[in-house]
């Protein structure tokens, strides 16, 4: 067996099955840290009547810090280090986070008037929350090719047992 094969073979017990299945739930996963970040982030800044760019960094940002945290939540429940929870966070969940930022807040800023309609207003939760369907639908595919590869949430699998 030559050198790349046997580390494959090595490796490939530690890692999640790549499945359609383990994808989905990675992404769910993430989509809640982000669900939670990208809403609180979306009410904030409009409830404050931030310029639309000002509310979407502002989502992107708290989305991100939302979905470290729920990752960093349960690798420090398995008695990691914070400083370790952080890196295994930062390598579980950078790429899905921003691929679902990138397209929640591009459904957002393209849906006529969704960034404009205030809190009461069903074009705002409406255009939220198919935006988010639409981030967890494209993302998926991505986690399932990542967590494949042995990355994405594939590094935080050794930690929920």
């Amino acid at each position: 067996m030559d050198h790349s094969a046997h580390q494959h073979a090595e490796h490939a017990g530690h890692r999640p099955p790549a499945t359609w299945a383990a994808a989905a739930q990675a992404t769910l996963h993430c989509l809640t840290g982000c669900a939670i970040g990208e809403v609180l982030g979306m009410v904030i800044g409009t409830a404050l009547g931030l310029h639309g760019v000002a509310t979407v960094a502002l989502a992107v940002a708290l989305a991100f810090v939302f979905g470290y945290a729920l990752t960093m939540r349960g690798v420090l429940k398995a008695g990691v280090p914070f400083r370790a929870a952080l890196k295994v966070a930062l390598a579980a969940d950078t790429v899905s986070i921003a691929v679902m930022e990138i397209l929640d807040n591009l459904v957002m800023v393209t849906v006529p008037g969704a960034m404009d309609a205030g809190l009461g207003d069903g074009l705002f939760w409406g255009a939220l929350a198919f935006s988010l369907v639409v981030a967890f639908v494209l993302t998926t595919p991505v986690n399932k090719w990542m967590i494949g590869r042995g990355k994405g949430h594939a590094v935080v699998h050794q930690y929920h047992h």
